[in-house]
């Protein structure tokens, strides 16, 4: 008699790996300056890469979604067969399995990225956990937002070209 509990698993997912996946976006402002973060590990926990990427302006929904839909893009270039994905989003998860409509037009066809690529996998699973559990990848985020600015800033100080100065007038025009 076979336990309640065993499941069949497909050969593919014998070679292939599983990828444990943790994602957040963040937004300086609502919309603001925004960034996601992702930290893949392979099934045995062990830190395989770390996404950190400056996405623009954006709100902090669309960031989240971001995270994912990067994040699955990258499994899927790693040739993973499994992803279990992590989120402290409690709308991102609710609205990617289901329960939620997804209403912002701008993430429905974020959405529809996401529901097609999920497909490939053989196995997929998003899941809520708290804030204290998501650190590395919100930090990843946050970094990417502060490096933007960062860079901003020296670009402008170099140029002597932020807020225009009696002593900067006409020199930082084009």
């Amino acid at each position: 008699m076979k336990p309640a509990q065993e499941f069949y698993m497909w050969p593919e997912m014998k070679t292939r790996p599983e990828l444990i996946i943790y994602v957040d976006g963040a937004s300086s402002g609502n919309p603001g300056e925004a960034a996601v973060g992702v930290v893949i590990k392979n099934d045995r926990e062990k830190k395989e890469e770390r996404i950190s990427q400056f996405i623009g302006q954006a709100t902090n929904n669309f960031a989240e979604y971001m995270a994912l839909l990067i994040a699955l893009e990258r499994a899927y270039a790693l040739g993973a067969s499994s992803v279990r994905i992590k989120s402290d989003s409690e709308l991102l998860v609710r609205q990617i399995n289901g329960q939620y409509k997804v209403k912002s037009e701008n993430l429905k066809a974020i959405n529809a990225k996401i529901s097609k690529l999920k497909d490939r996998f053989i196995f997929f699973e998003i899941e809520h956990v708290r804030r204290e559990f998501n650190k590395d990848a919100d930090e990843l985020a946050k970094r990417a937002i502060k490096e933007y600015k960062r860079a901003n800033r020296m670009v402008a100080s170099q140029n002597n070209c932020g807020e225009e100065s009696p002593s900067s007038k006409g020199r930082c025009s084009g």
